[in-house]
């Protein structure tokens, strides 16, 4: 079957490199590194933490928040933050 593909310049320069060091064509490069790379058992992705989870706080905003000083309604960053995981997400 035949198919196209874009592979960036840089990668297709040692694809090519590579084939011909071993004397072989860019097509089986190809296709060994496809062979090899579906070998492989499936691995699973790791735990993906939410913008939230991974943000830092700013020092005083967090002690602030610490102390109960900003409880009370919603987090705004919560909100961006499932909406970005959301993208990042579908992107995958």
């Amino acid at each position: 079957m035949k198919t196209t593909i874009d592979i960036p310049e840089p990668l297709y320069k040692k694809a090519k490199f590579r084939a011909i060091e071993h004397g072989v064509t860019l097509k089986q490069i190809m296709l060994t590194s496809l062979e090899h790379t579906l070998s492989q058992p499936a691995s699973t992705p790791p735990a993906v933490q939410s913008f939230a989870q991974r943000r830092r706080l700013r020092p005083k905003f967090q002690q602030l928040r610490q102390a109960g000083a900003l409880s009370g309604g919603v987090d705004s960053t919560v909100s961006v933050s499932e909406d970005r995981s959301a993208r990042e997400n579908a992107l995958l």
